[in-house]
């Protein structure tokens, strides 16, 4: 079966879950908002300019996971809709790519224009503060954070996949993001620059001061989702749906 009428089914999937597309907006919504918020904060001025007008990222993000979890979850409710899916199209590695496809595509999309609207948003409250921003900071970190979310949802979507449950992904990565990686995390060192979100996060500085570089955070991040995509492969193929 080709590859591309299974994208499409998955993205019309999508398209038709209330939840789903009312998770997009909240992701827009609250990562305008609080970089709006960020940037007009007297104690944020000093601050990184880049990544006090793109701070909601770090909120926006739980939204993205959620999209990634539902969105995977949402199949394996009552198992009906997985055993259908996997019934029409038996090649579950097709599948599978087809879903992460998918997801990625319209996270990525909505992620775009939020970043960009954040960005917008957050230069407008800071003013004078901002002058030192450069267009290629803005662009990467406009295109850096849309990739960033997009990564983490399809994070999410693994990790899913290989739970079979929402609720347990979002208990598990929600703790890990706000507790560990923010309050425990500084204790690890070096370490902590290795996490999934704090990887990833570097490209949203215009001046890293971590241990990895704008970019070479995003592949950290890319490894981590690749690890929890494959996890979540191997278990979709061992196990009965």
């Amino acid at each position: 079966m080709p590859f591309a009428p299974v994208f499409r089914s998955e993205w019309l999937k999508i398209r038709t879950v209330r939840s789903l597309l009312a998770t997009l907006l909240v992701l827009f919504a609250v990562t305008t908002a609080f970089s709006a918020l960020a940037a007009v904060d007297p104690e944020d001025q000093g601050a990184d300019p880049l990544f006090t007008a793109l701070s909601g990222t770090t909120l926006g993000q739980i939204a993205a996971l959620a999209f990634g979890s539902l969105a995977v979850s949402a199949e394996y409710r009552e198992g009906a809709a997985v055993r259908l899916s996997l019934t029409a199209v038996p090649r579950r590695g097709l599948w599978f790519a087809a879903k992460a496809a998918a997801i990625a595509a319209v996270v990525l999309a909505v992620a775009l224009v939020t970043s960009l609207a954040a960005l917008l948003a957050g230069l407008a409250g800071l003013g004078d503060a901002s002058d030192g921003l450069t267009t290629a900071d803005q662009v990467r970190g406009v295109l850096g954070g849309a990739v960033y979310l997009t990564l983490m949802a399809l994070f999410a979507a693994g990790l899913a996949t290989l739970l079979r449950s929402g609720v347990a992904t979002l208990s598990v990565l929600i703790p890990f993001i706000l507790v560990v990686s923010f309050v425990v995390g500084d204790a690890l060192g070096t370490a902590v620059d290795f996490m999934p979100d704090r990887a990833g996060q570097t490209v949203l500085h215009s001046e890293p001061d971590g241990t990895l570089g704008p970019w070479t955070g995003l592949a950290v991040t890319a490894c981590w989702t690749a690890a929890a995509l494959l996890a979540g492969a191997w278990r979709l193929r061992r196990q009965d749906a």
